[in-house]
């Protein structure tokens, strides 16, 4: 039986040495319609994240409170940092992948492939060699709650990567229904890609697919890895460790480097994605439907711009 404290849940006793029993769950922030895409800046010593319905993106400062990071957002979901320490963030309403430069002005990044338009870019990594990683679903085109009702003009759901240097964009993986979080393990020999198509079809996957990444960028294998319930996966990190912590309709759900559950950050809605920050890289930060939630663990976050 799975022993159970305020805001943990432990299948297995390795998962104390990654908690702080004493450390609770808090709630940073309340008032969003749907939260996510956490990134933490810790040059800066802020988060920042996206309310994808309400098109604005947040900041969090520790001794500042909450403020309006970008008021007309594009219906932006998840972000991320490159290797120059730039916002790179998934568009829904541009249908696109942008990047904030120094002077606060955007630059496309993806828009197109094969002259035709993108989805709507959901979740988005860079490695340590400066290619961009994301993945294109249609959440963002099915109505205009999340960005701009429109018509798919690709013929699937697939996961991409730029080329920095060229710009140029390549399908990395096409056999997807949702492709949604994504994210490297430590060593970037693996790519870990959710589906979550259970999401609005109930035969749909719900799992977490291992894709090996050879030395040219191309993948191959991409077997379940887990498989997260309830709800779906939808964005996940990696300690250092190489644990994985992925988000659930229940909280947090921590899965050890062989997939074997560990144990669950309780949380009382959805959780959509997180990250980890604070100046140890010790703190989770959580986005779950309105919130922006918070957590000290023992442990930290694989190494990210």
């Amino acid at each position: 039986m799975a022993l159970v404290g305020d805001d943990y849940e432990y299948f297995d006793h390795r998962f104390r040495d990654l908690t702080v029993p004493t450390a609770a769950v808090e709630v940073l922030y309340d008032g969003c319609r749907w939260a996510e895409g956490p990134v933490w800046f810790n040059d800066g010593g802020f988060l920042v994240w996206s309310d994808i319905p309400n098109n604005r993106m947040l900041r969090w400062t520790p001794d500042q409170g909450v403020g309006v990071f970008r008021s007309d957002s594009n219906f932006a979901n998840g972000n991320t940092r490159d290797r120059q320490g730039r916002l790179v963030s998934c568009e829904h309403g541009g249908r696109r992948v942008t990047r904030t430069e120094p002077d606060g002005s955007l630059s496309v990044i993806a828009d197109k492939y094969k002259g035709k338009r993108l989805n709507s870019p959901n979740d988005v990594v860079v490695k340590s060699d400066g290619t961009i990683w994301f993945t294109d679903p249609t959440y963002g085109i099915m109505s205009d709650y999340e960005g701009h009702k429109g018509t798919s003009e690709q013929d699937g759901c697939h996961v991409y990567r730029v080329d920095p240097a060229t710009g140029v964009i390549a399908v990395v993986a096409d056999d997807f229904v949702k492709p949604n979080g994504l994210a490297f393990s430590p060593d970037e020999t693996h790519l870990y890609i959710a589906d979550s198509g259970l999401s609005h079809d109930p035969d749909g996957p719900h799992h977490i697919r291992r894709f090996a990444v050879s030395g040219d960028n191309t993948l191959s294998g991409g077997e379940v890895f887990v498989e997260v319930s309830p709800g779906v996966p939808d964005g996940f990190r990696f300690d250092t460790l190489g644990n994985l912590w992925s988000s659930a309709q229940d909280g947090v759900r921590c899965f050890d480097p062989n997939g074997e559950p560990l144990g669950r950050i309780k949380l009382p809605q959805m959780v959509s994605n997180l990250t980890f920050g604070g100046p140890k890289r010790n703190r989770l930060f959580i986005t779950s439907t309105h919130t922006l939630c918070a957590v000290y663990l023992g442990v930290s976050g694989a190494q990210t711009p």
